[in-house]
């Protein structure tokens, strides 16, 4: 059995005991998680609030003084797009590329009213790395292979590697000029909770974001997405296994 197999084979291990816990699941541990994966998500892109000036921006709408507003605005902004792939998960509906911009422009909201729910008509280049995004009159081409992959792929894959595929396709093609990364991760989640996951929390520390990046560059550089997956199955591992020990 490969590492990869071996990982997903104790995360569907973990996810049949979770099904039966599902009588204990509680909004207010939804909740906590939910603070905690803006927190993370929001760090991995360099915002500087901690997980409690998180919380209080969320939960208690203050302001952080020494704070810029952007931040209080990614805050409160990527917790509502996680309240929105709920909703969606919920539906049972397949993904579209309505419920992707639709994504996309709560994750801008207020922050780039422009460019937010709209793919970008801009060459764009990521700070930090050596691959270059396609240019914007391949976009619509390749948004349309996107959704094509994944109705091909939602019966039959793992969804652990159908939502790293779906992650890492959709901050390949960068279709967006800012929001990529927290939109690629949420659409990662929204798969995983369609299936009945709970939510997977890439960290935002300098190790885990190291990592995070240099597994998506050997994706998008050598076509080489086994780190990358394996990444993913090792968060989505974890994530079922916390909340798990709070279950239990």
């Amino acid at each position: 059995m490969s590492p990869e197999d071996n990982i997903l084979h104790t995360i569907s291990s973990l996810k049949e005991e979770l099904n039966q816990f599902r009588s204990l699941d509680n909004a207010k541990i939804q909740e906590a998680l939910a603070i905690e994966y803006t927190y993370e998500s929001n760090r991995i892109e360099g915002n500087t609030l901690t997980l409690q000036e998180t919380q209080l921006v969320i939960e208690k709408g203050l302001t952080i003084s020494g704070k810029p507003l952007r931040e209080h605005l990614e805050a409160i902004n990527h917790k509502e797009a996680i309240d929105y792939i709920k909703e969606l998960a919920d539906s049972k509906s397949r993904l579209a590329e309505y419920d992707l911009k639709q994504i996309h422009a709560i994750v801008l909201k207020s922050i780039d009213k422009q460019n937010a729910g709209c793919y970008r008509n801009v060459p764009v280049m990521i700070s930090g790395s050596t691959y270059v995004p396609p240019q914007p009159y391949l976009l619509s081409k390749l948004m349309e292979d996107y959704f094509i992959f994944y109705n091909e792929n939602v019966d039959v894959i793992h969804p652990v590697v159908l939502a790293a595929e779906m992650h890492e396709r959709l901050v390949t093609i960068h279709p967006f000029i800012d929001g990529n990364g927290r939109t690629s991760r949420l659409i990662m989640n929204l798969i995983l909770l369609q299936h009945g996951y709970p939510i997977a929390n890439i960290k935002g520390d300098a190790e885990s974001r190291k990592r995070y990046y240099s597994s998506l560059e050997k994706a998008q550089m050598q076509n080489d997405k086994s780190d990358f997956i394996q990444l993913i199955a090792e968060v989505a591992r974890e994530s079922l296994e916390k909340y798990l020990s709070i279950l239990r």
